[in-house]
């Protein structure tokens, strides 16, 4: 893809300051990045801040001039004390997927404007989904824990009599970016998709290939549920003691949005007992404590919060910031801009 860069005089280009934990903007930007970086803006491309609330003399100076942050995560939250050491600041434009750890009211009541890459935070993320919800349905982490067990010829066509991904009947509570691309990367595969949003019309559903369905009737329904929905005060356990009984006998649930969407210890009872599985990328607490059965338990599959991007997929977010850079360099508006009305209901 041809970038063009900024013809306008160096002086003129904007300041952009980089911003984000230690050790992220290593793996974020490769070198072809940081000169795209370079093309577009005024920048030291190997200045990072890691804190913006107090800044080393040079932070300082590079934010007092910034007109752009180039936030990823870890950066500092963006309060009015530091908003008052950047004066120029007009926009925020963050290469990873929720801003809400430091897009605070103040830059809102300063009117600057805010992207993120969400979009492409969300595809990994569908990915993994996809393919738990194909392993779910094969039954492939009990086949592969009972033959490590046995390890000895068995009647596997008996055992394993209630897998299979034909006809499945998949869940998928809130229609998010990632959300509504699971139910896109679901589509060549011969399973129902039911879908809970209370924020999507029936017509909205259908667009996107899900029928729609209550909470509860999608939990009663569904070989398993997938939950997408952002963590809220009123999504807090949306998926309780009530939603998990009605679960079917065999049922998975896969979590890769927040754990406090779950009622873990309500969850636990299910897995202990061998009811129900769980693909948990997030638990709450974030990271379980040592004695937890959810390390142990066989119907378990539990990641350390990877689905989204890691490695390589890092640099997908760093090209969507930059995309997103150019537009304000060249003064369009961004094509992904977060708005406040939008962060009540999402992630």
């Amino acid at each position: 893809m041809h970038h063009a860069t900024d013809n306008r005089p160096a002086e003129q280009r904007p300041a952009v300051l980089l911003a984000m934990g230690p050790g992220i903007a290593g793996r974020l930007l490769t070198d072809a990045h940081r000169a795209r970086l370079a093309a577009l803006a005024r920048t030291d491309p190997h200045l990072v801040a890691h804190d913006l609330a107090t800044p080393t003399p040079r932070v300082a100076a590079a934010l007092a001039e910034a007109e752009v942050l180039f936030t990823c995560w870890g950066a500092t939250p963006l309060t009015a004390a530091v908003l008052d050491r950047a004066p120029r600041l007009r926009a925020v434009v963050h290469a990873a997927g929720s801003v809400k750890h430091h897009v605070t009211d103040a830059c809102w009541e300063r009117g600057i404007a805010v992207t993120s890459a969400a979009a492409a935070n969300a595809l990994p993320v569908a990915e993994y989904t996809l393919a738990t919800i194909l392993l779910a349905g094969k039954r492939v982490l009990r086949a592969a824990r009972r033959y490590a067990e046995l390890r000895a010829d068995h009647d596997w066509l008996s055992e394993l009599d209630d897998s299979g991904n034909h006809r499945r009947t998949v869940g998928i509570v809130g229609a998010s970016r990632i959300g509504r691309r699971v139910i896109e990367l679901l589509r060549p595969f011969d399973v129902q998709v039911l879908l809970y949003d209370p924020y999507v019309t029936l017509g909205e559903a259908a667009a996107l290939g899900a029928v729609p369905a209550g909470l509860d009737e999608l939990c009663a329904r569904a070989d398993t549920v997938s939950i997408h929905a952002p963590q809220l005060p009123s999504t807090r356990h949306m998926i309780g003691a009530e939603q998990l009984a009605l679960m079917p006998d065999g049922a998975t649930l896969i979590n890769t949005s927040r754990g406090s969407l779950v009622d873990e210890a309500a969850l636990l009872r299910h897995l202990t007992t061998g009811r129900l599985n769980a693909v948990l990328d997030v638990t709450d607490p974030e990271l379980p404590p040592p004695d937890s059965p959810l390390y142990t338990l066989p119907n378990v599959l539990l990641t350390p919060h990877i689905a989204g991007s890691l490695g390589n997929e890092l640099h997908r977010m760093a090209d969507q910031a930059l995309d997103e850079l150019e537009r304000y360099v060249k003064g369009a508006p961004f094509e992904d801009p977060v708005r406040p009305s939008q962060l009540s209901r999402s992630a």
